[in-house]
């Protein structure tokens, strides 16, 4: 697998170091990265106050986002609100109800629905002034402010291992479960000139990629 929700929760694993049946891979359990990509808006955002978060109910893989969210936002000293998307056409009312609510910032859950519609939220977020932070870089380049999370490309080189094992004889029942051990930040310095923001250099520093064109 390559990600899923919590696997024993769900179970579809005994143990994250045994599995114990005929699945293994991949778990991001991703929930807790969002306080990581609150931190890092709201440096990038000065006094922002009221952020969303652009979440999928339906989705099992982002069933601890809302969560994680509110925590976060409360140790933070945010207030947070969560904005329900169940399918794609559901996005543009996400994103009137931000606007209506005086949201000055966006985190977007990391389910599949929401990086098929990285673009689109992109537009969307430019379109509303809304700086937004997705999971993977791939959000970032498809033009939020930026993105923090687990790096793909690394995760699968790595998943070529866990194959050639099995290929060569291993029992996935006995290969652990892995989880991600790079992590990136990516920002986007057009997007952040479109919103009307400067990127003070700290933050630059911290990044492992800047896009600027």
């Amino acid at each position: 697998m390559n990600s899923s929700p919590d696997p024993v929760a769900i179970g579809l694993v005994a143990s994250i170091a045994r599995p114990g049946g005929n699945v293994t891979g991949f778990w991001w359990g991703d929930a807790a990265l969002n306080g990581k990509r609150l931190e890092l808006l709201k440096q990038a955002v000065p006094g922002i106050a009221r952020i969303g978060l652009i979440f999928n109910p339906g989705d099992p893989t982002d069933s601890d986002a809302a969560r994680a969210v509110a925590e976060a936002s409360k140790a933070l000293g945010l207030t947070s609100r969560i904005l329900e998307v169940r399918a794609a056409t559901q996005l543009a009312e996400a994103f009137a109800a931000a606007k209506r609510e005086n949201l000055q910032g966006l985190i977007i859950a990391s389910g599949p629905l929401f990086v098929s519609s990285r673009t689109d939220l992109a537009t969307l977020a430019l379109g509303a002034r809304l700086p937004a932070i997705g999971g993977f870089r791939d959000f970032a380049i498809a033009g939020t402010l930026a993105s923090y999370g687990a790096s793909l490309s690394d995760l699968y080189r790595r998943k070529a291992d866990f194959i050639d094992k099995v290929f060569k004889g291993a029992n996935p029942a006995d290969l652990p479960i892995e989880r991600p051990i790079k992590f990136e930040f990516v920002i986007n310095l057009k997007t952040a000139k479109a919103l009307g923001l400067t990127i003070g250099p700290t933050l630059i520093a911290q990044a492992d990629e800047v896009i600027e064109y």
